[in-house]
């Protein structure tokens, strides 16, 4: 019997979502053969569908799995809510470390409890910084009045909406445009986005806010899951598992790249200060502290615990 795996996405060819797909996709097929036919949508927004229709058609079975923002979901289990705050991860190494530690795991548990989906993994959705066609930004002074397009995600609204800014919630398939007509005076994206959606053309001024690690779910479809025979179930953890590790060392290597191509254009990549950091994470300090009380306490111990589990060497 063959069992057919259809994974959906909503970027281009140089994407690192789209790379670690092919390389799970491959692996897959490597590890299960015959037994599985593996069919890869690579950008669904080319057919003309939102990016979030990837969630619609994943729950539905139209597709068996995809990735997605994990703050989508926060309506249905607030406490993926603890990837959001900002200002409060400081690095990737911390952020991992929560992804594949106890609360990573609890997390897929309430995922399951509440909605369509199983997560089979944690990507890389890359750290978000803010891009601005208005001038730079180093304070949050420098936010007031202008209109940023953010995640559809009332957590990221409220917070966003402290520090001055006019937040705007627009479909991902839409965000080259609204930057180019100025219908966006700013935006948050990992550089990687900022780079290959052309953001950068319009807005010149990029500040390294850093704010952030956003996390992107790989999604598949519960119901999907259990059907699976135990032998697909078991390729189809191992190749995610390898495309997870490519997956954060493209997201990592990427920035770089991206930082570099940018500068090599004339881009303004703005680095804050410690001090000029800390601005911004008092301003929202409050908004975050806010979000948290929507959290089950025995998430945000294991959060803590996780965080303060990274070795500093």
């Amino acid at each position: 019997m063959v069992t057919t795996i259809r994974f959906g996405g909503y970027q281009g060819d140089n994407s690192v979502h789209t790379r670690a797909a092919r390389v799970f996709c491959s692996r897959l097929k490597d590890l299960a053969g015959d037994r599985v036919d593996v069919i890869f949508e690579q950008n669904i927004v080319e057919q003309g569908h939102k990016a979030a229709d990837l969630l619609s058609k994943t729950a539905s079975g139209e597709l068996d799995g995809c990735y997605f923002s994990s703050s989508y979901l926060t309506g249905e289990v607030p406490e993926l809510g603890l990837f959001d705050q900002h200002f409060v991860v400081p690095d990737r190494r911390h952020a991992y470390a929560v992804l594949d530690g106890a609360l990573g795991a609890r997390l897929a548990t309430e995922v399951e409890s509440h909605t369509e989906f199983a997560i089979l993994a944690y990507w890389d959705n890359g750290i978000r910084n803010v891009s601005s066609g208005r001038g730079p930004i180093r304070a949050p002074k420098d936010c007031e009045g202008l209109k940023i397009r953010t995640l559809a995600n009332d957590d990221h609204m409220r917070v966003f909406r402290s520090l001055g800014f006019d937040p705007l919630k627009i479909d991902v398939r839409d965000l080259p445009a609204a930057v180019e007509e100025f219908r966006v005076d700013a935006q948050e994206n990992p550089l990687t986005n900022i780079y290959n959606f052309g953001i950068h053309n319009t807005h010149r001024h990029i500040t390294l806010t850093q704010h952030l690690l956003g996390v992107a779910l790989v999604l598949f479809n519960k119901n999907v899951v259990a059907a699976w025979p135990q032998d697909v179930r078991d390729a189809v953890n191992a190749a995610l598992e390898e495309a997870t590790a490519e997956q954060r060392k493209f997201a990592e290597g990427d920035d770089a790249k991206c930082a570099e191509a940018m500068l090599a254009e004339g881009v303004d990549l703005i680095t804050l200060t410690d001090a000029e950091r800390a601005e911004f994470a008092k301003a929202t300090a409050k908004e975050v502290a806010a979000t948290r009380t929507a959290f089950n306490p025995e998430f945000i111990e294991l959060f803590e615990r996780d965080l303060a589990g990274v070795s500093d060497h």
